[in-house]
């Protein structure tokens, strides 16, 4: 079986700031930015891995979605419980200081976990936690 990941769905509620923090903080490339009405769907991605995305989403685009689950989920962002992804990177130190000093919101500085990984957390501003985590 061959299956890869192609794509994974982040909320976001201010499309801009999402852009700027993915694009500018991260580094990751546009691939799609598409409207439609009052909604704003960004498909970015690392550089070189064209087959992987992460598509920043307007979360009330569901339509299967009630008006309170909206709140809650609207809540939940809020706090930052709502979405979180794991990124990799060969030298943790180096692009945790890149990122800190591109502005992004520090969760957790670089840290030895005691069970085997180096990794660190910051937030985008949508309140997704983002765990970056040292490859050896």
């Amino acid at each position: 079986m061959d299956i890869t990941i192609h794509q994974v769905m982040l909320p976001q509620q201010d499309p801009e700031a999402s852009l700027a923090f993915y694009r500018d903080v991260l580094g990751f490339e546009v691939r799609n930015d598409v409207g439609y009405q009052d909604m704003r769907w960004i498909t970015m991605g690392p550089p070189g891995q064209p087959d992987t995305s992460i598509v920043l989403y307007p979360p009330q685009a569901d339509p299967g979605v009630t008006e309170e689950e909206r709140r809650m989920i609207a809540e939940m962002m809020a706090k930052g419980t709502y979405a979180s992804i794991n990124l990799a990177t060969r030298d943790l130190d180096a692009a945790f200081e890149q990122i800190q000093a591109r502005g992004a919101e520090v969760v957790q500085e670089p840290t030895d976990q005691p069970y085997g990984i180096r990794d660190a957390a910051v937030r985008d501003p949508a309140g997704t936690l983002i765990r970056l985590q040292e490859v050896r």
